[in-house]
């Protein structure tokens, strides 16, 4: 299976852009947003206080970047200039990146936003306090949302990573264990294990860390949702919530599954069937055409019907690809259908006062119905560690 998108995905997504600015009667475009700029081009870098800033226009794509990005940013195909100022605040970024707009003659320009966001301590200027500037509606943002055949066959190779990485993980979870070493070697071991395999093949994205990331809350910590990993050992009667994921050429699956240490209690049992159902009722209402409200709301009166709605504490799930969350959002609030590309994480959650229950699986909206992308096991039985 391919583990890089092919050069067309760009020429596609630039064709969109230059299609749209047209629309738009605009000369150019401008992308701060770090994401938008590794869509459009593959180039990809670290969003901090030292803007970068991606022009598109109808003939030319040009980028401004601090000093320390120019030698990793020139050998990119996809740009045909590269501009730099020496670093921040001591270089004027949003003054050079203005003189790159006025040189390439735009006079009409939309921008993802006035200037670059404030990360990291970065305090402007605002870009149209050197021109003319006005917002676009976010384009990058919804051309993300469908993913094309190339991006769904990479977030399938990060789930088959992820379940790898799940794997390891439970075969080195046991009472004594600490979550956070448990976790640095399973995500040791299927690292290694997905560099040996796809060697030179392998887009690299990370800095230092490997590819593939799995790990667990525990403990009391399992009964919020974005708990974090106790410092505490493991021991019989434990409720975990894992995660496992693999980052193939900036695209990510998401695999998470409730597991228990030792024997599970008649309540913890109980639990987790109505969470696992509750999962199987977001699959049976997925589909294209379908509106996410449907699927959130099906769920919900699912979890009424049992008696539970009390114990729920967000919504079904969300899209995914390039960021851990995109939209749409499965979500009662919310008026967006689904769509054949697009993919999402089905995950509805159970928190009592003692432990939270949670599968996540990643799904693709086919043109006929759904394709489940993560597949390690969901029953009761595969999920306890035994002593």
């Amino acid at each position: 299976m391919p583990t890089t998108l092919p050069a067309s995905e760009f020429r596609d997504r630039l064709a969109n852009v230059r299609d749209r600015l047209a629309a738009a009667d605009a000369d150019g475009a401008v992308w701060f947003d770090a994401t938008s700029i590794e869509y459009l081009t593959g180039f990809h870098h670290i969003q901090t206080e030292r803007p970068v800033a991606l022009v598109v226009t109808d003939g030319r794509v040009e980028i401004t970047v601090p000093r320390l990005e120019v030698e990793r940013v020139e050998p990119n195909p996809r740009i045909d200039a590269v501009h730099s100022y020496f670093d921040y605040p001591g270089g004027e970024p949003i003054a050079t990146v203005a003189e790159t707009i006025a040189e390439l003659g735009v006079e009409a320009v939309l921008a993802d936003s006035d200037g670059a966001p404030g990360v990291m301590g970065y305090e402007g200027p605002a870009l149209s306090e050197f021109l003319d500037v006005t917002e676009h509606d976010g384009w990058v943002a919804g051309m993300r949302e469908a993913k094309s055949d190339a991006e769904v066959g990479l977030i399938e190779e990060s789930a088959r990573w992820a379940n790898l990485g799940h794997r390891h993980l439970a075969d080195l979870t046991e009472p004594g264990a600490h979550p956070a070493t448990v976790s640095q070697r399973a995500s040791l071991q299927a690292s290694r294990a997905m560099l040996d395999t796809l060697g030179s093949e392998y887009a690299v994205r990370t800095r230092a860390d490997g590819p593939v990331h799995a790990g667990y809350i525990s403990g009391s910590e399992t009964a919020l949702p974005h708990g974090h990993t106790p410092n505490e050992r493991l021991t019989t009667g434990d409720v975990l919530v894992t995660g496992a994921t693999a980052n193939v050429d900036g695209y990510y699956a998401e695999l998470e599954r409730t597991m228990f240490v030792g024997e599970v209690s008649d309540e913890q049992a109980h639990y987790f069937e109505l969470m696992v159902e509750a999962q199987d009722v977001a699959f049976e209402a997925m589909g294209p055409g379908v509106p996410v409200s449907h699927v959130d709301q099906a769920v919900w009166d699912y979890f009424e019907e049992q008696g539970v709605a009390d114990l729920a504490r967000h919504h079904v799930g969300h899209n995914i690809g390039m960021d851990g969350h995109e939209p749409p959002y499965i979500d009662r609030g919310n008026d967006a259908e689904m769509r054949p590309g697009h993919v999402y994480t089905i995950e509805p959650g159970l928190y009592t006062d003692e432990a939270g229950y949670r599968h996540s699986d990643t799904v693709a909206i086919t043109a006929d119905g759904i394709e489940r992308l993560t597949y390690y096991p969901r029953d009761l039985e595969s999920n306890v560690v035994r002593e």
